[in-house]
């Protein structure tokens, strides 16, 4: 096959691969305009537990279906791979009318299998997840003084080892009066320009409504089965229903029945549509979250100044003393003096495992850039909560892009510790292509094969499977080619110094160099583990994350920590004369994922303590896990970065004999 071809595949494969994950409508992106009377479809989404952390289907419990049959709404590739599946519901409303009493359906009588299985999530605490036009339902609980907000409804409660289903929801409905109603608004611009009516789709004079608000109260009540034998769903139940949501009343029993019904009420909201989400992302602790983040940056910003002062001024002085000398000067110098100076000849002596070392840095330049773009096109608001499954979607899009970058910085690397040799580097680029994400995907099956065995939504299905690995081979896999391409036929860098033939012997360390390494860790880790407690909160407690700029501050806060970090270990071993810093610098910035890993088992314990199952902990820890490689790929590739150039400035500063 030549060339051409090739690349006419390549394409082919992009388009199919991005049709697949950007060819869906993108939730939030644009306001949605009904007139009086228009039907509000509810959508329901995976039930969830912060007890299991395993989705499961909302129709995998007896509840009621639509009379159209269930149907899968439009799903990106991120909703897919978060475990999301959106599908219609019964619940329909109309807009701008309240409606009381309504009758859903009559379930079949529990039979055992489902008796179990509903008391099974209660115990779960399971919780239901309703949206309408792309608001998730929020629930408000009174304790005390003060409001907590929720999103979602329990399945049922259990009061004294009886169980009780939550039937009868209380749905409010808040509403914006769109005031133009007979003005059309122009999207987009020149001949692409659309005029868009502002009206109900009926086009009467009457002013349209965007939803701004979606909030339930779910209720416990008593319903005779017998009464609503011959009912239609929608129609009106036989006698008033009152939802109290302080009693509960329905309790579950074997080879009963359970009815269903709801009601609805409309109120007009002065909440304008751009701030419709923000009752979602005002949770309880934002003002702890503010004040930490602050005081966690400053404190490290100040700790982080002082060692590069201190850094700085050490190394200016090393240097400005040996300048200062005459050429005999130097010459006596370098008989008496250690440090340093004396390792000239063993400085860029190759590593041992230069080839992973190299790979390595790659995969990691390749899951820094994707972090950094991910981040900052977050805190630009392209990848908001409101458009479910953009962020996953975004970490894919650009990993596969920068496989570019981390070809060419693996090649171009591998080619300088061989002093220019091009040999091996179709090599050097496939085991980058392959080597993180083969660990990933390795990983990712194992859980994968432990949802399947859950019958999870949270699987990842068999057909998406073979999209991610196409991607994979196609696109990723060519880039990292085509870098590596540009890294081989880029010149390579000249070190400054000759090495010798024979190694110098390293003098004994009062104690392990490894340990000093290990222990770097801790100062990058400072400057994250506020975050990440919120991050942590956001994956695995259900909340909303969207703080994303000052996770971009200290993400690149962290950045900086981490090279400086790595910069004083690798000088103060040159200084004990151990030329040894390759994997030591990389390891010095890379062992914050240590901490990172640890902390995720502290949380575990402490924070996910009514976490159950051997299964939703193996969960747990793998994507801990991974998360932590990642980062220790990214952070470890920062610090050998930062020390090469560092090593490389500070030989070609000074005269050495």
């Amino acid at each position: 096959m030549d060339l051409f071809a090739y690349f006419k595949i390549w394409v082919l494969t992009l388009c199919l691969v991005f049709q697949y994950g950007y060819g869906f409508y993108l939730p939030g992106s644009y306001p949605h305009n009904y007139g009086i009377g228009d039907t509000l479809s509810v959508k329901v989404n995976s039930i969830t537990s912060i007890e299991t952390e395993i989705p499961f289907s909302y129709y995998s419990l007896p509840f009621c279906k639509p009379i159209e049959g269930v149907k899968d709404s439009a799903e990106n590739l991120g909703e897919v791979l978060m475990g999301d599946r959106i599908e219609n519901s019964p619940y329909k409303f109309k807009m701008h009318t309240n409606e009381t009493d309504i009758f859903l359906c009559r379930t079949d009588p529990l039979s055992g299998g489902n008796f179990k299985l509903l008391k099974k999530r209660i115990d779960e605490m399971y919780q239901v997840n309703l949206i309408l036009d792309n608001l998730p339902a929020i629930r408000y609980a009174k304790k005390e003084s003060y409001f907590l907000r929720w999103t979602g409804y329990p399945v049922g409660i259990k009061v004294q080892d009886a169980y009780y289903v939550f039937n009868h929801l209380k749905f409010t409905v808040l509403v914006h009066k769109y005031e133009e109603a007979n003005v059309a608004r122009v999207m987009g611009t020149g001949d692409g320009s659309e005029l868009i009516p502002t009206v109900g789709s009926r086009g009467s004079e009457l002013p349209g409504y965007m939803v701004v608000g979606f909030e339930v109260v779910p209720c416990s009540v008593m319903h005779d089965a017998q009464s609503v034998k011959n009912l239609k769903p929608y129609g009106k139940y036989p006698s008033p229903i009152k939802c109290d949501p302080t009693t509960v009343a329905m309790l579950i029993k074997e080879n009963e029945p359970i009815v269903f019904t709801y009601e609805v009420t409309f109120e007009e909201s002065d909440i304008k549509w751009p701030s419709r989400w923000d009752a979602y992302l005002k949770m309880e602790g934002s003002k702890v979250h503010w004040f930490s983040i602050l005081n966690s940056l400053m404190v490290i910003t100040f700790l982080a100044g002082i060692v590069l002062v201190i850094f700085l001024r050490t190394v200016r002085r090393d240097l400005t003393r040996y300048e200062e000398l005459d050429k005999e000067a130097q010459a006596q110098m370098n008989e008496e003096l250690s440090g340093w100076k004396l390792v000239v000849g063993d400085v860029f002596r190759a590593p041992t495992n230069s080839g992973l070392l190299c790979v390595m840095v790659g995969d990691g330049v390749q899951i820094l850039g994707m972090a950094v773009v991910t981040v900052m096109f977050a805190a630009l608001g392209f990848m908001s909560p409101a458009s479910r499954g953009t962020l996953i979607i975004g970490m894919l899009f650009f990993y596969m892009i920068l496989g570019i970058a981390a070809g060419y910085v693996a090649v171009r690397l591998w080619r300088t510790i061989g002093c220019g040799d091009k040999k091996g580097w179709v090599s050097v680029s496939w085991k980058v292509a392959c080597f993180f994400p083969g660990i990933a995907f390795l990983i990712l099956t194992t859980l994968n094969f432990l949802l399947w065995g859950s019958h999870s939504t949270g699987a990842i299905p068999f057909s998406l499977f073979v999209v991610l690995i196409f991607m994979w081979f196609c696109i990723s896999v060519p880039l990292t080619l085509v870098g590596g391409y540009f890294g081989a036929k880029a010149p390579h860098i000249e070190y400054p110094v000759r090495t010798n033939q024979i190694p110098r012997e390293i003098p004994a360390q009062k104690y392990p160099s490894w340990l000093l390494v290990f222990g770097a860790g801790t100062l990058p880790f400072g400057t994250l583990f506020i975050e990440l407690f919120f991050i942590m909160s956001s994956i695995w407690m259900g909340r909303v994350y969207y703080v994303f700029g000052f996770l971009l501050i200290v993400f690149i806060l962290l950045v900086v920590v981490c090279a400086e970090v790595s910069l004083v270990l690798t000088y103060m071993h040159l200084c004990v004369e151990d030329w040894k810093w390759w994997w030591k610098s990389f390891f010095a910035s890379g062992s914050v994922a240590i901490y990172i890993f640890l902390y995720s088992v502290n949380y575990l314990i402490f924070e996910l303590k009514s976490l159950s199952g051997p299964v939703s902990e193996a969960l747990y820890l793998g994507y801990s896990l991974l998360m932590a490689l990642a980062i220790m790929f990214a952070m470890g590739s920062v610090g050998f970065l930062s020390s090469f150039w560092f090593v490389h400035y500070l030989f070609s500063s000074v005269k050495l004999d």
